[in-house]
């Protein structure tokens, strides 16, 4: 019995320096992770404010850009509407220009026509 003895003690001597081996490696990475984990921290805050401080002038530049675009497009849409309205105008005179040319040359061949048949 005591050979047993001896074995089983052996047996549980090994598996407990194991087990303490496996907890101090499983330690170490863990104390690894949280370092690197603290690291990241540190990095995504300095990220969070490079971003703060540099998107407020982005979008500032980006608002002034959009007010200037829009007064272009609204000057320009003005313009259009000027356009369109002169457009329009000389429409309308050469419509009467030719609707009178049409109607003097009309009632210039009746009257021909007229003095022909008499």
């Amino acid at each position: 019995m005591e050979l047993s003895q001896i074995a089983l003690n052996n047996g549980l001597t090994f598996l407990a320096c194991a087990t303490g081996i496996i907890i101090l490696v499983v330690g170490g990475f863990l104390v690894k992770l949280l370092i690197d984990l603290s690291k990241l921290a540190k990095n995504l805050n300095e990220t969070t404010q490079i971003v703060n401080t540099e998107l407020k002038p982005t979008l500032e530049n980006v608002n002034q850009t959009l007010n200037s675009i829009n007064v272009i497009i609204t000057n320009t849409n003005n313009g259009v509407g000027d356009v369109k309205t002169a457009i329009g105008k000389v429409v309308d005179k050469t419509k009467k220009i030719s609707g009178s040319l049409i109607g003097g040359a009309i009632n210039g061949f009746v009257t021909v026509y007229k003095l022909f048949k008499k």
